[in-house]
């Protein structure tokens, strides 16, 4: 213990000495402490230096300055703004952007809404298997921006047109799977998806979408309330509709309409949006704080000789 505590005294007295010299040099002015907020050198980025005032120095001995970074988590009690922050940033992540546009309405960008619904015959032996046959997305205000029949990679055994709406005229028209789930991925990427028990939807398409970029209506106990149904009871979209919106669908014997459907999933979302993201937001884990950004952090580590430009660590000191 007695010899790591005198190397810990020489290690930190070699440090005030480079600092004085820092200060000499005018790099680093002479108010800079440690209990403030340290500029931290990391090892790759030594071309610039930023000091305390923010101006730039010239291409010398360099510690650059790291920028705050600000965690995704949010407090229990989450505003608006703090959505609208937390919704900008999911969506620029999956754009592949650091920055996220700060709003003050957590409907940042309808156009990264979108609601799907698709159809199912069955295949394989006695119909059983369920591939795709129709697939409909709609966008934030319900408009269709894809509706196509899918000619299922298997041979069909059972239209189920009762329920699907599918029957053997409209495979004529049919793109092949392959084709279909390709224009399909392309529209669903980097977007927050919805629909009503869209597992199923997802996996007719082969295909599994983010978590936190799914909005499944059969799962938010918030629709139920409102409906004055069990929080946790598995609902129809039918009775849903009928229940919140005064709407009646999927009605009569000549099947559901995935359009339909996609639109009124996008209408249930809609009308719970706030409160449900809010939610969300609040129940969201704790990012864990970052070595190189958390105040606590021990700055002994910065003393190493590795945090220190070659012509200070040569000089005779």
């Amino acid at each position: 213990p007695q010899g790591r505590s005198k190397k810990k005294s020489r290690k930190h007295q070699r440090f005030m000495e480079r600092r004085a010299l820092l200060e000499q040099k005018g790099l680093l002015s002479p108010h800079w402490r440690l209990g403030s907020q340290a500029p931290v050198a990391e090892p790759e980025a030594r071309s610039t230096l930023t000091e305390a005032s923010g101006t730039t120095a010239p291409r010398c001995g360099k510690v650059p300055k790291l920028k705050q970074v600000v965690s995704p988590s949010l407090s229990p009690s989450t505003s608006l703004d703090s959505i609208a922050r937390h919704h900008s940033l999911l969506l620029s992540q999956g754009n592949g952007s650091s920055k996220g546009a700060q709003t003050s309405s957590p409907l940042l960008r309808p156009c990264k809404y979108v609601a799907i619904d698709c159809e199912m015959v069955g295949t394989g032996p006695q119909g059983r298997l369920s591939e795709l046959a129709r697939c409909s997305v709609v966008n934030y205000e319900g408009d269709v921006i894809y509706d196509k029949y899918v000619q299922p990679e298997l041979p069909i055994v059972d239209y189920r047109t009762r329920w699907s709406g599918i029957t053997k005229q409209h495979m004529k028209s049919a793109i092949p799977f392959k084709a279909a789930q390709a224009e399909i991925l392309k529209i669903l990427k980097d977007k927050i998806v919805v629909g009503h028990a869209i597992h199923n939807d997802f996996q007719a398409l082969k295909y599994f979408h983010p978590k936190d970029r799914t909005r499944d209506t059969s799962r938010i106990p918030v629709l139920n309330q409102r409906a004055g149904l069990p929080v946790r009871a598995s609902v129809s979209l039918k009775s849903l509709a009928r229940h919140l919106l005064r709407k009646k669908i999927q009605d009569g014997c000549k099947g559901h309409s995935s359009v339909e459907d996609a639109q009124t999933a996008m209408e249930l979302y809609r009308l719970v949006e706030v409160q449900w993201e809010m939610e969300l937001a609040r129940s969201l884990p704790p990012r864990p704080p970052s070595p190189l950004t958390d105040p606590t952090t021990d700055s002994i580590q910065y003393m190493d000789d590795r945090y220190w430009p070659t012509d200070l660590t040569t000089s005779s000191l």
